[in-house]
């Protein structure tokens, strides 16, 4: 099938492009930019007005299956992603079973591949069954499909087995990705531990629970060499730690969920249970902080962290519910207000959106260039929207529905194929 997207203005972060002009594509893949090749005929889609940019590339994403089709399968939480522009996305492990076989990683690229979609890249258990003792076959998994392996905030046995596994990762250079927190400090905790919880009478999680962890975490990756990313990183005394290490070279990479962007500890004054999150929201010098480190380039990847649940995980109290946010379909729309607030300017957002995480993990991904996939997301930036209509994930659980939001996406191309129309 040949395609030309003609009249848009093409943002591409990774070339830095930027200019009104034609995509051409043909076989999937971006043929030309700018005139058409002599004798190219194809279907015509009328972008003037609109923005073209590489497909949106998500670093975390539940997609709840294999064994928790309840709260999402992968039908519909890559048709949720479409909906948000994204044409790349890692699934965490976090399925029943976990993802730490290969048979585990070929039944959701099989199905996912199905689904038609977007791009799935999974991310392997770095321990079996993420019991923090036993490693998983990471080259195994990593010939199977997986780009990354990662245990979450399911906590290693030893700090000891933690560094024998980041030196076998390292020895073949196998990225892990990490979400520091200290097992112990955070038990129970439901809240930033601050005047917010304290007052509604929530069991805090400290600050130090995060650098405590990320601290321990920084060291071995220096020792070890291991090629790391840090996802969902949620303090400001965090983000400090961050800038040190990269300053002193450590090969680190980070991603900061979207929603720690919009909110913090005093949103929680209505107990909300769709606001509880692990790890949770911190205080407003935090968001603050947070906010500034995706300006100046220590963090370069904004992803969703979507967790969709069925709605009786959360029409519960708030510390009985399920932690999780449903955020995929809302990534860009939601990343835009950074844009509308004066934190970013679009080529900034967009890199972050795109060739930032697609650099964190070496996928292919994130870029408008001759002869790549033609994954590419429209979106109108003089429109608004309100979010939730036309919800697709099965998880709704959300507390930014019903909210206006600036932009909004028109249509997702994956390898070409139109997977979302507005």
């Amino acid at each position: 099938m040949r395609l030309t997207i003609e009249g848009a203005r093409v943002l591409d972060p990774a070339s830095q492009l930027d200019e009104i002009t034609d995509l051409h594509i043909a076989d999937g893949r971006i043929e030309a930019i700018g005139s058409a090749p002599e004798g190219f005929k194809a279907k015509v889609i009328d972008a003037r007005g609109l923005i073209a940019s590489p497909g949106l590339v998500d670093l975390n994403v539940s997609l709840r299956e294999p064994g928790l089709s309840q709260k999402g399968t992968i039908a519909s939480e890559t048709r949720a992603a479409a909906a948000g522009g994204v044409t790349s996305l890692c699934c965490l492990p976090d399925t029943n079973p976990v993802l730490d076989e290969p048979a585990v990683a070929e039944l959701i690229l099989d199905r996912s591949e199905r689904a038609g979609q977007v791009r799935v890249f999974p991310v392997a258990a770095l321990t079996k069954g993420l019991d923090g003792e036993h490693l998983s076959e990471l080259v195994s998994l990593r010939d199977a499909g997986c780009v990354a392996f990662t245990q979450g905030l399911a906590p290693m046995k030893s700090n000891r087995i933690l560094r024998r596994a980041l030196e076998y990762a390292a020895g073949f250079d196998l990225p892990v990705i990490f979400t520091p927190q200290d097992p112990a400090l955070a038990e129970g905790g439901l809240a930033h531990e601050g005047a917010t919880a304290s007052r509604l009478g929530l069991t805090g999680i400290p600050e130090a629970a995060e650098t405590v962890a990320l601290a321990r975490d920084l060291l071995l990756i220096e020792q070890t060499g291991v090629r790391a990313h840090f996802s969902g990183l949620t303090s400001a005394r965090a983000m400090d730690m961050l800038a040190d290490a990269q300053a002193r070279g450590l090969p680190i990479t980070a991603d900061l969920a979207m929603y720690q962007l919009m909110l913090c500890d005093e949103d929680l004054e209505g107990f909300s249970s769709l606001l509880h999150v692990q790890p949770p929201l911190r205080s407003r010098e935090d968001q603050h902080a947070l906010r500034q480190a995706v300006q100046c380039g220590v963090v370069q990847a904004i992803s969703s962290h979507h967790q969709p649940h069925e709605p009786e995980a959360k029409r519960v109290p708030f510390a009985a519910s399920a932690p999780g946010i449903s955020s995929v379909e809302v990534l860009l729309p939601l990343a835009l207000t950074l844009v509308a607030d004066g934190l970013l300017e679009l080529p900034a957002l967009l890199a972050r959106l795109t060739c930032g995480p697609a650099r964190a993990l070496h996928l292919p991904a994130g870029q408008l260039s001759i002869g790549d996939w033609a994954d590419i997301t429209l979106f109108d930036p003089a429109a608004s929207s309100e979010i939730g209509q036309n919800w697709l994930s099965r998880g709704a659980n959300c507390p930014f529905l019903g909210l206006g939001v600036p932009g909004a996406v028109t249509h997702t191309f994956s390898a070409g194929r139109l997977v979302y129309q507005a």
